[in-house]
């Protein structure tokens, strides 16, 4: 039991390590199209239409799989890593 414990901790820890890694090109990308506020009210906000994406996303993996798409919907499903995201690109927005 303790051992199942541990490698779900772990597995958590390198989600969230490798949806950061995307946040920067996100957020570029977002900003190229000038999104990046629009994106990071909806996310502070829509904490259910976030779940709703995240199911979206996971439904269409069966036609694209990607693991910048994964990454986001991982981001998608934490509140926390969501809200987070929503400070980065205010943030990252407020500084350029």
């Amino acid at each position: 039991m303790a051992g199942d414990n541990i490698k779900i901790m772990l597995y958590s820890h390198l989600t969230m390590k490798s949806t950061r890694e995307f946040w920067q090109r996100w957020a570029e990308s977002l900003r190229r199209y000038q999104l990046h506020d629009l994106v990071a009210s909806f996310l502070e906000a829509g904490s259910p239409l976030a779940l709703i994406g995240a199911q979206a996303i996971y439904f269409g993996e069966g036609f694209m799989k990607s693991e910048q798409l994964d990454a986001l919907a991982n981001m998608l499903e934490d509140e926390t890593e969501t809200r987070a995201f929503a400070a980065f690109l205010s943030r990252d927005g407020a500084s350029l």
